[in-house]
């Protein structure tokens, strides 16, 4: 025991006191918080309490929670609550460049913007429901009075198309916590958002640095920019309604003190990797955990409607990996296949008639090597019979005649090279499993190009798919570059200096 003890006290700084944090969002918010040298939203924090500091990296105050690639919610004051007002409506989402799909989320963001207020506040939520159909919400984990649980013909009639409804309660948790449609498909289709509640005294150890990363996944059709809401299998598995390589990296200074906060909404749990450090798990969807329960881990399940509190200091510099380790799940477009694993023009893609996928064919059977999937799991295109297919054998030569095959892979800003493999790959059982899956074929550095890639390694993106980011955790040059670029970027494209990945 006293090694652990010794351990977790040298890791996270269990020894330090209780805080006691400012009132965050003090007062009317503006539409656009002002941001500090940082990055972070100072979300109208008292300063003047938080001059009065232990020393200047360890903040008596209230860390903002960043959700990279998400906006954060304004409120007013109104009698008493902090009002916020969120529209259930249609969004056109961007999941990587160049691949849209029709989503439904909030205020025009899938997930919607993320709330956050203070442990004892009294809110009100004004949800007008701009959707061609009935809608509620559900805040899922509050301990709040039934009617204003949101469950449709239970605690309130649903909100009709062009209706609205408000929701008000005090909250007295603190945590991570979310809210999401209850009618189920909905959530399928990106209906979820964080809400953060913060607690009246800091928790111990105080962060430096605190993100929300919100889990999905969907299953899109190649050529239908609509989710299938009742598959149950999914090809693009999303972090804060992005795949990789357009996640947006989380950027930590050296020694900072970080909490990541998974929530997950979905159909799969996900078992979330950090590489190059090891975390605590102090916190899920009820809470903060006893110390007592906190152990060294590297991997957390994040499960269905749950979310998961890590902490850590990140101490080990580098551009290091955050990924579901569910090896689907780390890539993109993915489909399964059976039959002939091989490109050719007389191959068999998913999608074909009813004869054909029961293996009633003119020649061979349904699972013989000329012939590939059709119905069943596959998330493939649909098209006619004779065409070249998507998985199969690869050489540098055949390189651009399948891209003339794969459309949008002739993008300028791609990346496309020659494939590296040995000269008798093709005779290799199994062979290729991830072919322009990941690699140098799949890398788009300058599509995906903002500040907070700023210095990765060229090629990286070829890499980083699926449910897949970074954590940076940068010396302090290279942090004030990366956060002086943000700034200057202000929500604008801007194109980065050239820099070569710095070996640290």
């Amino acid at each position: 025991m006293k090694n652990r003890r010794d351990f977790l006290r040298n890791a996270f700084g269990l020894g330090a006191g209780l805080a006691a944090v400012p009132s965050l969002f003090a007062a009317k918010q503006s539409p656009e918080p002002a941001k500090d040298a940082d990055g972070d939203m100072n979300m109208n924090m008292d300063r003047d309490r938080t001059r009065a500091r232990p020393s200047p990296r360890r903040a008596n105050r209230v860390v903002p929670v960043q959700t990279p690639d998400i906006p954060q919610l304004p409120w007013q004051m109104v009698d008493g609550a902090k009002e916020f007002h969120l529209i259930a409506e249609p969004v056109k989402q961007q999941l990587i460049p160049g691949k849209f799909v029709n989503l439904w989320g909030y205020n025009g963001s899938a997930p919607g913007p993320t709330i956050q207020v203070n442990q004892g506040d009294r809110v009100r939520i004004i949800v007008d429901n701009h959707l061609p159909e009935p809608t509620s919400m559900h805040w899922h984990g509050f301990e709040i009075p039934i009617a204003m649980d949101g469950g449709p013909g239970i605690s309130q009639d649903p909100i009709a198309p062009g209706g609205r409804f408000v929701y008000e309660f005090t909250l007295h948790q603190a945590g991570t916590f979310f809210y999401h449609s209850h009618m189920a498909m909905q959530e399928m289709m990106g209906m979820i958002g964080a809400f953060i509640m913060h607690p009246k005294e800091a928790y111990d150890p105080v962060v430096d640095k605190d993100f929300a990363i919100i889990l999905q996944e969907f299953a899109v059709l190649p050529n239908n920019p609509n989710p299938n809401s009742m598959n149950m299998e999914f090809n693009w598995l999303t972090l804060n309604g992005k795949s990789g390589p357009a996640t947006t990296p989380l950027v930590v200074r050296l020694n900072d003190r970080v909490r990541l906060r998974f929530i997950n909404l979905g159909m799969d749990h996900h078992p979330i990797h950090l590489h190059g450090h090891t975390f605590v798990v102090t916190g899920s969807e009820g809470g903060r955990q006893p110390k007592t329960t906190w152990g060294p881990k590297n991997t957390v399940l994040v499960g269905v409607a749950e979310a998961s509190d890590v902490e850590f200091v990140a101490n080990n510099p580098g551009d290091w990996m955050i990924h579901c380790h569910l090896p689907h799940h780390m890539m993109n477009q993915m489909s399964s296949v059976a039959g002939r694993m091989t490109r050719g023009s007389n191959g068999m893609p998913a999608g074909l008639g009813m004869t054909e996928g029961m293996g009633m064919l003119r020649q061979g059977n349904a699972t013989s090597a000329e012939n590939g999937p059709s119905l069943g799991r596959g998330m493939g295109v649909g098209s006619t019979r004779d065409q070249t297919v998507g998985n199969g054998p690869l050489s540098a030569t055949q390189t651009g005649h399948v891209t003339e095959n794969m459309p949008g892979m002739n993008h300028e800003e791609m990346q496309m090279a020659a494939p590296d493999v040995t000269p008798d790959a093709n005779s290799v059982p199994g062979f290729p499993q991830d072919a322009f899956m990941e690699g140098p074929a799949m890398a788009m550095d300058k599509m995906v190009e903002k500040p907070e890639n700023y210095g990765l390694r060229p090629g990286w993106s070829g890499f980083m798919q699926g449910m897949m980011t970074f954590l940076r955790v940068l010396p302090p040059d290279l942090y004030d570059t990366v956060m002086a670029m943000r700034e200057q970027q202000n929500g604008k494209p801007t194109t980065m200096p050239e820099m070569q990945h710095q070996h640290r």
